[in-house]
Protein backbone atom coordinates (compact mmCIF):
# COMPACT_ATOMS: atom_id res chain seq x y z
CA UNK A 1 0.00 0.00 0.00
CA UNK A 2 3.05 2.27 0.30
CA UNK A 3 3.39 3.06 -3.43
CA UNK A 4 -0.29 4.06 -4.03
CA UNK A 5 -0.18 6.32 -0.95
CA UNK A 6 2.93 8.10 -2.19
CA UNK A 7 1.40 8.46 -5.64
CA UNK A 8 -1.84 9.86 -4.17
CA UNK A 9 0.02 12.42 -2.07
CA UNK A 10 2.16 13.47 -5.05
CA UNK A 11 -0.90 13.98 -7.25
CA UNK A 12 -2.68 15.89 -4.48
CA UNK A 13 0.26 18.27 -4.15
CA UNK A 14 0.44 18.78 -7.92
CA UNK A 15 -3.28 19.45 -8.25
CA UNK A 16 -3.20 21.71 -5.23
CA UNK A 17 -0.38 23.75 -6.73
CA UNK A 18 -2.37 24.20 -9.94
CA UNK A 19 -5.47 25.42 -8.11
CA UNK A 20 -3.54 27.69 -5.78
CA UNK A 21 -1.45 29.41 -8.46
CA UNK A 22 -3.98 29.08 -11.28
CA UNK A 23 -1.06 28.46 -13.69
CA UNK A 24 0.21 25.66 -15.93
CA UNK A 25 3.19 24.89 -13.69
CA UNK A 26 2.14 21.22 -13.48
CA UNK A 27 1.69 20.79 -17.24
CA UNK A 28 4.59 18.78 -18.61
CA UNK A 29 6.87 19.85 -21.45
CA UNK A 30 7.23 16.22 -22.55
CA UNK A 31 6.00 12.74 -21.76
CA UNK A 32 7.86 9.47 -22.39
CA UNK A 33 5.83 6.27 -22.59
CA UNK A 34 5.37 3.11 -24.64
CA UNK A 35 8.31 1.02 -23.41
CA UNK A 36 10.04 -0.18 -20.26
CA UNK A 37 11.14 2.73 -18.06
CA UNK A 38 13.78 1.62 -15.52
CA UNK A 39 14.13 4.10 -12.66
CA UNK A 40 16.98 2.58 -10.57
CA UNK A 41 14.77 3.34 -7.54
CA UNK A 42 14.12 0.26 -5.40
CA UNK A 43 10.63 1.31 -4.32
CA UNK A 44 9.44 1.88 -7.89
CA UNK A 45 11.93 0.05 -10.15
CA UNK A 46 9.80 0.44 -13.30
CA UNK A 47 7.10 2.92 -14.34
CA UNK A 48 4.85 3.41 -17.36
CA UNK A 49 5.47 7.09 -18.00
CA UNK A 50 7.86 9.93 -17.21
CA UNK A 51 6.91 13.61 -17.37
CA UNK A 52 9.55 16.30 -17.96
CA UNK A 53 9.24 19.96 -16.97
CA UNK A 54 12.01 22.54 -17.35
CA UNK A 55 14.70 19.87 -17.55
CA UNK A 56 13.57 18.00 -14.47
CA UNK A 57 11.37 15.00 -13.79
CA UNK A 58 7.87 16.17 -12.91
CA UNK A 59 6.24 12.76 -12.54
CA UNK A 60 7.10 9.06 -12.70
CA UNK A 61 4.26 6.57 -12.54
CA UNK A 62 1.34 5.17 -14.50
CA UNK A 63 0.41 6.41 -17.96
CA UNK A 64 -3.18 7.06 -16.87
CA UNK A 65 -2.13 9.40 -14.07
CA UNK A 66 0.54 11.06 -16.23
CA UNK A 67 -2.06 11.98 -18.85
CA UNK A 68 -3.63 14.37 -16.33
CA UNK A 69 -0.59 16.64 -16.59
CA UNK A 70 -0.26 17.02 -20.34
CA UNK A 71 -1.99 19.22 -22.87
CA UNK A 72 -1.74 19.87 -26.61
CA UNK A 73 1.62 21.62 -26.12
CA UNK A 74 3.22 18.63 -24.37
CA UNK A 75 5.62 16.71 -26.59
CA UNK A 76 4.70 13.02 -26.72
CA UNK A 77 7.60 10.59 -27.12
CA UNK A 78 6.49 7.01 -27.75
CA UNK A 79 9.38 4.67 -26.96
CA UNK A 80 7.89 2.07 -29.29
CA UNK A 81 9.15 -0.75 -27.10
CA UNK A 82 12.63 0.66 -26.53
CA UNK A 83 13.89 1.12 -22.95
CA UNK A 84 14.34 4.40 -21.09
CA UNK A 85 16.61 4.63 -18.06
CA UNK A 86 18.83 7.18 -16.28
CA UNK A 87 21.75 8.57 -18.27
CA UNK A 88 25.03 6.75 -17.65
CA UNK A 89 27.53 8.42 -15.34
CA UNK A 90 31.22 8.24 -16.21
CA UNK A 91 33.01 8.25 -12.86
CA UNK A 92 36.47 7.68 -14.30
CA UNK A 93 37.49 8.36 -17.87
CA UNK A 94 39.91 10.78 -19.51
CA UNK A 95 38.07 13.18 -21.81
CA UNK A 96 41.03 15.48 -22.49
CA UNK A 97 43.35 12.54 -23.11
CA UNK A 98 40.99 11.25 -25.78
CA UNK A 99 40.79 14.73 -27.29
CA UNK A 100 44.58 15.01 -27.26
CA UNK A 101 44.91 11.72 -29.13
CA UNK A 102 42.38 12.56 -31.85
CA UNK A 103 45.19 13.01 -34.38
CA UNK A 104 47.28 10.08 -33.19
CA UNK A 105 47.48 6.96 -35.34
CA UNK A 106 45.07 4.33 -33.99
CA UNK A 107 46.99 1.19 -33.00
CA UNK A 108 44.14 -0.54 -31.15
CA UNK A 109 43.77 -4.33 -31.46
CA UNK A 110 40.50 -6.21 -31.82
CA UNK A 111 37.67 -5.78 -30.95
CA UNK A 112 38.11 -2.01 -31.35
CA UNK A 113 40.90 -1.92 -33.96
CA UNK A 114 43.04 -4.03 -36.31
CA UNK A 115 46.62 -3.91 -34.93
CA UNK A 116 47.13 -7.45 -33.64
CA UNK A 117 50.88 -7.87 -34.21
CA UNK A 118 54.06 -5.82 -34.36
CA UNK A 119 54.02 -6.23 -38.15
CA UNK A 120 50.51 -4.73 -38.17
CA UNK A 121 51.82 -1.87 -36.04
CA UNK A 122 54.74 -1.19 -38.40
CA UNK A 123 52.55 -1.34 -41.49
CA UNK A 124 49.98 1.02 -39.96
CA UNK A 125 52.69 3.55 -39.14
CA UNK A 126 54.24 3.22 -42.62
CA UNK A 127 50.89 3.83 -44.28
CA UNK A 128 50.41 6.97 -42.20
CA UNK A 129 53.84 8.30 -43.25
CA UNK A 130 53.08 7.53 -46.89
CA UNK A 131 49.76 9.32 -46.59
CA UNK A 132 51.13 12.27 -44.65
CA UNK A 133 54.90 12.79 -45.00
CA UNK A 134 56.49 14.49 -41.99
CA UNK A 135 59.58 16.60 -41.54
CA UNK A 136 62.33 15.33 -39.27
CA UNK A 137 61.25 17.65 -36.43
CA UNK A 138 57.62 16.49 -36.61
CA UNK A 139 56.84 13.41 -34.51
CA UNK A 140 54.56 10.58 -35.51
CA UNK A 141 52.43 9.54 -32.54
CA UNK A 142 50.57 6.26 -32.35
CA UNK A 143 48.22 5.25 -29.57
CA UNK A 144 46.64 2.06 -28.26
CA UNK A 145 49.04 -0.81 -29.06
CA UNK A 146 48.55 -3.70 -26.65
CA UNK A 147 51.17 -6.36 -26.02
CA UNK A 148 48.62 -8.41 -24.06
CA UNK A 149 46.63 -8.98 -27.25
CA UNK A 150 49.23 -8.79 -30.04
CA UNK A 151 50.44 -12.23 -31.10
CA UNK A 152 54.03 -11.64 -29.96
CA UNK A 153 52.89 -10.69 -26.43
CA UNK A 154 55.66 -8.14 -26.08
CA UNK A 155 56.28 -4.45 -26.65
CA UNK A 156 57.89 -3.28 -29.87
CA UNK A 157 61.52 -2.16 -29.65
CA UNK A 158 63.17 1.03 -30.80
CA UNK A 159 64.80 -0.94 -33.63
CA UNK A 160 61.40 -2.13 -34.84
CA UNK A 161 60.24 1.48 -34.91
CA UNK A 162 63.51 2.49 -36.59
CA UNK A 163 62.52 0.04 -39.34
CA UNK A 164 59.58 2.38 -40.04
CA UNK A 165 61.76 5.52 -40.00
CA UNK A 166 65.18 6.48 -38.70
CA UNK A 167 64.61 10.19 -39.30
CA UNK A 168 61.03 10.91 -38.20
CA UNK A 169 60.65 10.71 -34.40
CA UNK A 170 58.09 8.00 -33.59
CA UNK A 171 56.44 7.27 -30.27
CA UNK A 172 53.74 4.67 -29.73
CA UNK A 173 51.67 4.75 -26.54
CA UNK A 174 50.50 1.59 -24.81
CA UNK A 175 46.75 0.95 -24.48
CA UNK A 176 46.99 1.46 -20.72
CA UNK A 177 48.53 4.92 -21.13
CA UNK A 178 51.23 3.92 -18.63
CA UNK A 179 54.02 3.10 -21.08
CA UNK A 180 55.29 4.00 -24.53
CA UNK A 181 58.07 3.11 -26.95
CA UNK A 182 60.16 5.54 -28.96
CA UNK A 183 62.46 5.06 -31.91
CA UNK A 184 66.05 6.31 -31.90
CA UNK A 185 65.10 9.69 -33.35
CA UNK A 186 62.45 10.19 -30.67
CA UNK A 187 64.79 9.27 -27.81
CA UNK A 188 67.37 11.72 -29.11
CA UNK A 189 64.74 14.45 -29.51
CA UNK A 190 63.66 14.21 -25.86
CA UNK A 191 67.25 13.98 -24.59
CA UNK A 192 67.48 10.30 -23.65
CA UNK A 193 70.55 8.14 -24.22
CA UNK A 194 72.14 4.99 -22.82
CA UNK A 195 73.60 6.96 -19.89
CA UNK A 196 70.22 8.42 -18.82
CA UNK A 197 68.99 7.41 -15.36
CA UNK A 198 65.47 6.35 -14.37
CA UNK A 199 63.31 9.26 -13.17
CA UNK A 200 61.51 9.00 -9.83
CA UNK A 201 58.39 6.90 -10.37
CA UNK A 202 59.49 5.79 -13.83
CA UNK A 203 61.63 3.28 -15.67
CA UNK A 204 63.71 3.27 -18.86
CA UNK A 205 63.66 -0.09 -20.64
CA UNK A 206 67.06 -1.60 -21.38
CA UNK A 207 68.47 -4.70 -23.00
CA UNK A 208 69.65 -6.99 -20.19
CA UNK A 209 72.97 -7.96 -21.80
CA UNK A 210 74.12 -4.52 -22.96
CA UNK A 211 72.26 -2.12 -20.67
CA UNK A 212 71.39 0.00 -23.71
CA UNK A 213 67.95 1.58 -24.11
CA UNK A 214 65.41 -0.58 -25.93
CA UNK A 215 62.98 2.32 -26.42
CA UNK A 216 60.44 1.37 -23.77
CA UNK A 217 59.40 4.12 -21.34
CA UNK A 218 57.32 3.27 -18.27
CA UNK A 219 55.20 5.52 -16.03
CA UNK A 220 56.92 8.87 -15.30
CA UNK A 221 59.59 8.15 -17.90
CA UNK A 222 56.83 8.04 -20.52
CA UNK A 223 54.95 11.06 -19.14
CA UNK A 224 58.12 13.16 -18.98
CA UNK A 225 59.06 12.21 -22.54
CA UNK A 226 55.61 13.15 -23.83
CA UNK A 227 55.62 16.49 -21.98
CA UNK A 228 59.13 17.22 -23.30
CA UNK A 229 57.96 16.34 -26.79
CA UNK A 230 55.00 18.71 -26.53
CA UNK A 231 57.23 21.55 -25.36
CA UNK A 232 59.64 21.00 -28.25
CA UNK A 233 56.72 20.98 -30.67
CA UNK A 234 55.42 24.27 -29.27
CA UNK A 235 58.33 26.24 -27.74
CA UNK A 236 57.05 29.76 -28.49
CA UNK A 237 53.32 29.38 -29.01
CA UNK A 238 53.61 27.78 -32.44
CA UNK A 239 53.19 24.06 -33.08
CA UNK A 240 53.44 21.52 -35.82
CA UNK A 241 50.28 19.47 -36.00
CA UNK A 242 49.69 16.48 -38.23
CA UNK A 243 46.37 16.80 -40.08
CA UNK A 244 44.58 13.87 -41.69
CA UNK A 245 45.21 15.25 -45.18
CA UNK A 246 48.33 17.42 -45.09
CA UNK A 247 50.90 18.83 -42.68
CA UNK A 248 50.53 22.44 -41.61
CA UNK A 249 52.43 24.87 -39.43
CA UNK A 250 49.79 26.16 -37.00
CA UNK A 251 49.93 29.19 -34.75
CA UNK A 252 48.74 29.19 -31.14
CA UNK A 253 45.24 30.52 -31.93
CA UNK A 254 44.67 27.86 -34.59
CA UNK A 255 46.06 25.16 -32.31
CA UNK A 256 43.67 26.22 -29.55
CA UNK A 257 40.80 26.11 -32.03
CA UNK A 258 41.83 22.61 -33.14
CA UNK A 259 42.12 21.48 -29.51
CA UNK A 260 38.62 22.75 -28.78
CA UNK A 261 37.28 20.98 -31.85
CA UNK A 262 38.91 17.73 -30.70
CA UNK A 263 37.42 18.18 -27.23
CA UNK A 264 33.95 18.61 -28.72
CA UNK A 265 34.47 15.49 -30.87
CA UNK A 266 35.50 13.55 -27.78
CA UNK A 267 32.39 14.74 -25.95
CA UNK A 268 30.27 13.48 -28.87
CA UNK A 269 31.82 10.02 -28.43
CA UNK A 270 30.82 9.92 -24.77
CA UNK A 271 27.30 11.10 -25.63
CA UNK A 272 26.97 8.36 -28.26
CA UNK A 273 27.65 5.84 -25.50
CA UNK A 274 24.82 7.22 -23.35
CA UNK A 275 26.76 9.29 -20.81
CA UNK A 276 25.24 12.50 -19.49
CA UNK A 277 27.99 13.12 -16.93
CA UNK A 278 31.57 12.82 -18.20
CA UNK A 279 34.79 12.55 -16.22
CA UNK A 280 38.27 13.87 -16.90
CA UNK A 281 40.10 11.69 -14.43
CA UNK A 282 43.60 13.12 -14.56
CA UNK A 283 43.66 16.68 -15.86
CA UNK A 284 47.20 17.86 -16.53
CA UNK A 285 49.12 20.65 -18.24
CA UNK A 286 47.24 22.60 -20.87
CA UNK A 287 44.13 20.45 -20.47
CA UNK A 288 42.91 22.40 -17.46
CA UNK A 289 42.89 25.64 -19.44
CA UNK A 290 41.26 23.85 -22.36
CA UNK A 291 38.37 22.65 -20.20
CA UNK A 292 37.81 26.14 -18.81
CA UNK A 293 37.97 27.65 -22.29
CA UNK A 294 35.38 25.19 -23.54
CA UNK A 295 33.14 25.95 -20.56
CA UNK A 296 33.43 29.69 -21.12
CA UNK A 297 32.33 29.15 -24.73
CA UNK A 298 29.44 26.94 -23.51
CA UNK A 299 30.60 23.98 -25.60
CA UNK A 300 29.59 21.31 -23.11
CA UNK A 301 26.32 19.47 -23.63
CA UNK A 302 26.99 17.06 -20.77
CA UNK A 303 28.18 17.84 -17.25
CA UNK A 304 31.98 17.52 -17.04
CA UNK A 305 33.65 16.63 -13.74
CA UNK A 306 37.42 16.91 -13.62
CA UNK A 307 40.11 15.68 -11.24
CA UNK A 308 43.44 17.49 -11.73
CA UNK A 309 46.59 15.47 -11.07
CA UNK A 310 47.52 16.80 -7.64
CA UNK A 311 51.28 16.60 -8.11
CA UNK A 312 50.94 18.49 -11.38
CA UNK A 313 48.83 21.35 -9.95
CA UNK A 314 49.99 21.43 -6.32
CA UNK A 315 51.41 24.91 -6.71
CA UNK A 316 48.03 26.19 -7.91
CA UNK A 317 45.96 24.48 -5.22
CA UNK A 318 44.80 27.67 -3.49
CA UNK A 319 43.56 29.17 -6.77
CA UNK A 320 41.71 25.98 -7.69
CA UNK A 321 39.99 25.48 -4.33
CA UNK A 322 37.12 27.97 -4.85
CA UNK A 323 35.87 25.91 -7.83
CA UNK A 324 35.46 22.73 -5.79
CA UNK A 325 32.04 21.09 -6.25
CA UNK A 326 30.65 24.10 -8.14
CA UNK A 327 29.42 23.86 -11.72
CA UNK A 328 30.37 26.70 -14.06
CA UNK A 329 28.77 26.27 -17.48
CA UNK A 330 28.62 22.47 -16.89
CA UNK A 331 32.21 22.17 -15.64
CA UNK A 332 32.96 21.12 -12.05
CA UNK A 333 36.17 20.51 -10.09
CA UNK A 334 35.19 17.28 -8.34
CA UNK A 335 38.42 16.48 -6.47
CA UNK A 336 42.03 15.60 -7.20
CA UNK A 337 43.73 12.57 -8.72
CA UNK A 338 46.68 10.49 -7.50
CA UNK A 339 48.32 7.79 -9.61
CA UNK A 340 49.87 5.45 -7.03
CA UNK A 341 51.08 2.80 -9.48
CA UNK A 342 50.80 1.64 -13.06
CA UNK A 343 48.99 -0.88 -15.22
CA UNK A 344 48.56 -4.63 -14.58
CA UNK A 345 48.25 -5.56 -18.25
CA UNK A 346 51.29 -3.35 -18.93
CA UNK A 347 53.02 -4.98 -15.92
CA UNK A 348 53.88 -1.74 -14.13
CA UNK A 349 51.28 -2.10 -11.35
CA UNK A 350 52.79 -2.49 -7.86
CA UNK A 351 52.24 -5.98 -6.43
CA UNK A 352 53.17 -7.77 -3.21
CA UNK A 353 53.79 -11.04 -5.09
CA UNK A 354 55.80 -11.25 -8.33
CA UNK A 355 54.21 -11.22 -11.76
CA UNK A 356 53.54 -14.72 -13.06
CA UNK A 357 55.63 -13.93 -16.16
CA UNK A 358 57.91 -10.92 -15.65
CA UNK A 359 58.20 -8.38 -18.47
CA UNK A 360 61.25 -8.51 -20.71
CA UNK A 361 64.39 -7.36 -18.94
CA UNK A 362 63.06 -8.11 -15.44
CA UNK A 363 63.85 -10.98 -13.08
CA UNK A 364 61.47 -13.53 -11.60
CA UNK A 365 61.09 -11.42 -8.43
CA UNK A 366 59.74 -8.40 -10.32
CA UNK A 367 56.67 -6.85 -8.60
CA UNK A 368 56.27 -3.53 -10.38
CA UNK A 369 56.92 -0.31 -8.49
CA UNK A 370 55.24 2.58 -6.62
CA UNK A 371 54.95 6.16 -7.81
CA UNK A 372 54.83 7.80 -4.36
CA UNK A 373 56.40 7.15 -1.00
CA UNK A 374 54.03 6.88 1.95
CA UNK A 375 55.29 10.23 3.23
CA UNK A 376 54.49 12.08 0.00
CA UNK A 377 51.04 10.52 -0.27
CA UNK A 378 50.33 11.25 3.40
CA UNK A 379 51.30 14.93 3.14
CA UNK A 380 49.30 15.49 -0.03
CA UNK A 381 46.16 13.73 1.16
CA UNK A 382 46.39 15.53 4.49
CA UNK A 383 46.24 18.87 2.68
CA UNK A 384 43.15 17.81 0.75
CA UNK A 385 41.30 16.24 3.67
CA UNK A 386 41.97 19.23 5.92
CA UNK A 387 40.23 21.30 3.25
CA UNK A 388 37.32 18.79 3.05
CA UNK A 389 38.24 17.91 -0.53
CA UNK A 390 37.99 14.40 -1.93
CA UNK A 391 40.39 12.39 -4.09
CA UNK A 392 40.55 9.58 -6.59
CA UNK A 393 43.48 7.21 -6.03
CA UNK A 394 44.61 5.06 -8.95
CA UNK A 395 45.58 1.74 -7.30
CA UNK A 396 45.89 -1.33 -9.51
CA UNK A 397 48.27 -3.64 -7.67
CA UNK A 398 47.63 -4.98 -4.18
CA UNK A 399 50.75 -3.24 -2.84
CA UNK A 400 49.38 0.09 -4.09
CA UNK A 401 46.01 -0.72 -2.50
CA UNK A 402 47.83 -1.55 0.75
CA UNK A 403 49.61 1.79 0.62
CA UNK A 404 46.39 3.74 0.10
CA UNK A 405 44.64 1.90 2.95
CA UNK A 406 47.65 2.33 5.23
CA UNK A 407 47.96 6.09 4.64
CA UNK A 408 44.23 6.82 4.82
CA UNK A 409 43.90 4.74 8.01
CA UNK A 410 46.62 6.88 9.58
CA UNK A 411 44.82 10.05 8.56
CA UNK A 412 41.57 8.66 9.96
CA UNK A 413 43.23 7.78 13.26
CA UNK A 414 44.45 11.37 13.45
CA UNK A 415 40.92 12.68 12.88
CA UNK A 416 41.82 14.23 9.52
CA UNK A 417 40.12 11.84 7.10
CA UNK A 418 36.34 11.43 7.26
CA UNK A 419 34.27 8.90 5.25
CA UNK A 420 31.88 11.68 4.16
CA UNK A 421 34.55 12.73 1.66
CA UNK A 422 33.74 9.60 -0.41
CA UNK A 423 37.33 9.04 -1.47
CA UNK A 424 37.49 6.61 -4.38
CA UNK A 425 39.93 3.81 -5.10
CA UNK A 426 40.20 3.63 -8.90
CA UNK A 427 40.57 0.26 -10.70
CA UNK A 428 41.41 -1.84 -7.58
CA UNK A 429 42.31 -4.68 -9.98
CA UNK A 430 44.66 -6.89 -7.96
CA UNK A 431 42.50 -6.65 -4.84
CA UNK A 432 42.73 -9.30 -2.13
CA UNK A 433 39.88 -10.68 -0.01
CA UNK A 434 41.33 -9.03 3.12
CA UNK A 435 40.99 -5.62 1.48
CA UNK A 436 37.17 -5.75 1.48
CA UNK A 437 36.56 -5.11 5.18
CA UNK A 438 39.34 -2.52 5.33
CA UNK A 439 37.74 -0.62 2.45
CA UNK A 440 34.38 -0.79 4.21
CA UNK A 441 35.71 0.34 7.60
CA UNK A 442 37.34 3.38 5.99
CA UNK A 443 34.20 4.28 4.02
CA UNK A 444 36.04 4.22 0.69
CA UNK A 445 34.35 3.66 -2.67
CA UNK A 446 35.98 1.11 -4.99
CA UNK A 447 35.45 1.88 -8.67
CA UNK A 448 36.11 -1.24 -10.73
CA UNK A 449 37.44 -1.34 -14.28
CA UNK A 450 35.33 -4.44 -14.93
CA UNK A 451 36.09 -4.58 -18.65
CA UNK A 452 39.45 -6.08 -17.68
CA UNK A 453 37.81 -9.49 -17.18
CA UNK A 454 36.70 -9.46 -20.83
CA UNK A 455 39.54 -7.71 -22.66
CA UNK A 456 42.54 -8.82 -20.59
CA UNK A 457 41.20 -11.67 -18.44
CA UNK A 458 43.13 -14.33 -20.36
CA UNK A 459 46.32 -12.28 -20.08
CA UNK A 460 45.84 -11.87 -16.33
CA UNK A 461 45.17 -15.61 -16.00
CA UNK A 462 48.17 -16.82 -18.00
CA UNK A 463 50.80 -14.08 -17.70
CA UNK A 464 50.06 -11.36 -15.13
CA UNK A 465 48.58 -12.82 -11.94
CA UNK A 466 47.88 -16.50 -12.50
CA UNK A 467 44.53 -18.26 -11.94
CA UNK A 468 43.98 -17.56 -8.24
CA UNK A 469 44.77 -13.86 -8.19
CA UNK A 470 43.09 -13.30 -11.58
CA UNK A 471 39.82 -14.77 -10.28
CA UNK A 472 39.53 -11.93 -7.74
CA UNK A 473 40.08 -8.91 -9.99
CA UNK A 474 37.23 -6.36 -9.83
CA UNK A 475 35.53 -8.23 -6.94
CA UNK A 476 32.13 -6.54 -7.24
CA UNK A 477 30.12 -9.36 -5.65
CA UNK A 478 32.35 -9.32 -2.57
CA UNK A 479 31.87 -5.57 -2.28
CA UNK A 480 28.11 -5.99 -2.71
CA UNK A 481 27.90 -8.64 0.03
CA UNK A 482 29.89 -6.40 2.36
CA UNK A 483 27.51 -3.50 1.78
CA UNK A 484 30.14 -1.36 0.07
CA UNK A 485 28.86 1.11 -2.54
CA UNK A 486 30.90 0.53 -5.70
CA UNK A 487 30.92 1.86 -9.23
CA UNK A 488 32.09 0.69 -12.64
CA UNK A 489 34.08 2.72 -15.18
CA UNK A 490 35.65 2.40 -18.66
CA UNK A 491 38.88 4.44 -18.26
CA UNK A 492 38.59 5.78 -21.83
CA UNK A 493 40.66 6.07 -23.95
CA UNK A 494 42.16 2.84 -22.56
CA UNK A 495 38.94 1.46 -24.03
CA UNK A 496 36.31 3.48 -25.88
CA UNK A 497 33.89 5.25 -23.47
CA UNK A 498 31.82 2.08 -23.47
CA UNK A 499 29.99 1.42 -20.20
CA UNK A 500 27.72 -1.19 -21.78
CA UNK A 501 30.72 -3.50 -22.28
CA UNK A 502 31.78 -2.75 -18.70
CA UNK A 503 28.33 -3.87 -17.51
CA UNK A 504 28.56 -6.98 -19.71
CA UNK A 505 31.94 -7.83 -18.18
CA UNK A 506 30.76 -7.35 -14.59
CA UNK A 507 27.72 -9.56 -15.16
CA UNK A 508 29.38 -12.35 -17.17
CA UNK A 509 33.09 -12.19 -16.25
CA UNK A 510 33.78 -14.05 -19.47
CA UNK A 511 37.18 -13.61 -21.12
CA UNK A 512 37.84 -13.41 -24.85
CA UNK A 513 38.54 -17.15 -24.91
CA UNK A 514 35.28 -17.93 -23.10
CA UNK A 515 36.80 -18.68 -19.69
CA UNK A 516 34.68 -17.57 -16.70
CA UNK A 517 37.11 -15.64 -14.54
CA UNK A 518 35.98 -15.77 -10.90
CA UNK A 519 32.33 -16.86 -11.29
CA UNK A 520 31.62 -16.00 -7.63
CA UNK A 521 32.32 -12.34 -8.36
CA UNK A 522 29.58 -12.00 -11.01
CA UNK A 523 26.78 -9.55 -10.21
CA UNK A 524 23.27 -9.12 -11.56
CA UNK A 525 22.52 -6.86 -14.50
CA UNK A 526 20.50 -4.56 -12.24
CA UNK A 527 23.41 -4.12 -9.81
CA UNK A 528 25.77 -3.42 -12.71
CA UNK A 529 23.37 -0.80 -14.08
CA UNK A 530 23.13 0.83 -10.67
CA UNK A 531 26.93 1.00 -10.62
CA UNK A 532 26.87 3.29 -13.69
CA UNK A 533 23.86 5.35 -12.62
CA UNK A 534 22.69 5.87 -9.02
CA UNK A 535 25.95 4.72 -7.42
CA UNK A 536 27.94 6.80 -9.86
CA UNK A 537 25.93 9.83 -8.77
CA UNK A 538 26.65 8.92 -5.14
CA UNK A 539 30.39 8.70 -5.78
CA UNK A 540 30.36 12.16 -7.36
CA UNK A 541 28.20 13.53 -4.50
CA UNK A 542 25.29 14.28 -6.82
CA UNK A 543 22.79 11.58 -5.86
CA UNK A 544 20.23 14.25 -4.90
CA UNK A 545 19.95 15.34 -8.55
CA UNK A 546 21.18 12.49 -10.76
CA UNK A 547 21.39 8.73 -11.13
CA UNK A 548 17.71 7.72 -11.05
CA UNK A 549 14.39 8.70 -12.57
CA UNK A 550 12.71 10.33 -9.60
CA UNK A 551 10.54 13.41 -9.21
CA UNK A 552 12.71 16.50 -8.80
CA UNK A 553 15.88 15.03 -10.32
CA UNK A 554 17.42 16.15 -13.60
CA UNK A 555 15.94 14.57 -16.73
CA UNK A 556 19.25 12.94 -17.68
CA UNK A 557 18.25 9.83 -19.61
CA UNK A 558 19.27 7.27 -22.20
CA UNK A 559 17.12 5.24 -24.58
CA UNK A 560 18.38 1.71 -25.29
CA UNK A 561 17.45 -0.63 -28.13
CA UNK A 562 16.34 -3.38 -25.72
CA UNK A 563 15.59 -3.92 -22.05
CA UNK A 564 18.89 -4.94 -20.40
CA UNK A 565 16.99 -6.63 -17.57
CA UNK A 566 15.10 -9.06 -19.81
CA UNK A 567 17.68 -10.04 -22.43
CA UNK A 568 20.15 -12.86 -21.84
CA UNK A 569 23.24 -11.61 -19.93
CA UNK A 570 25.51 -12.72 -22.78
CA UNK A 571 23.56 -10.40 -25.12
CA UNK A 572 24.25 -7.24 -23.11
CA UNK A 573 26.98 -6.16 -25.53
CA UNK A 574 24.33 -6.11 -28.27
CA UNK A 575 22.55 -3.20 -26.58
CA UNK A 576 22.62 -0.02 -28.65
CA UNK A 577 22.26 3.55 -27.37
CA UNK A 578 19.46 5.03 -29.47
CA UNK A 579 19.33 8.46 -27.85
CA UNK A 580 20.96 10.43 -25.05
CA UNK A 581 18.95 13.14 -23.27
CA UNK A 582 20.45 15.78 -21.00
CA UNK A 583 18.01 17.73 -18.85
CA UNK A 584 15.18 16.94 -21.22
CA UNK A 585 17.07 17.89 -24.39
CA UNK A 586 18.27 15.34 -26.93
CA UNK A 587 22.06 15.62 -27.22
CA UNK A 588 22.64 12.47 -29.29
CA UNK A 589 20.37 10.46 -31.57
CA UNK A 590 21.38 7.38 -33.50
CA UNK A 591 20.80 7.84 -37.22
Amino acid sequence: MKQPLILFLSLTLLLGACKKNNTNEAIADAIYFGGPILTMEDETPEVEAILIKKGKILFAGTKAEADRFIDDKTERIDLAGKTLMPGFIDVHGHLTSRAGMMQAVDLSPTPYGTVNSIIDLQNTLRKQLEKTPLKNDQPLIGNGYDDAIMVEHRHPTKEELDAVSTTVPIIVIHASGHASVGNSALLALVGLNDQSKDPVGGHLGRYPKTGKLNGKLEENASFIALLTLMKKMNPTGDASVNDSEDSYQLGADTLQSQSLQNLVKAQEEWLSYGQTTICDGRTMGESLGLLKEAASKRLFKADIVYFPDYENVKKDFEQLKPDYMKYHNRLKLAGFKFSNDGSPQGKTAWLTQPYLVPPEGQGSDYKGFPIFTDDVLYADLKTLFQNNITAQLHVNGDAAIDQALRVIQKLKDEGIYKPELRVTLIHVQNSRPDHIQKIKSLGLIPSYFSTHTYLWGDWHYSSVFGPERAAFISPAQSALKAGIPFTIHHDAPVTPPDLITAVYAAVNRKTRSGRILGPNERISTLEALKAITIKGAYQLQEEDRKGSLKVGKLADMVILSQNPLTIQPEKIRDLVVMETIKEGLSVYKRK
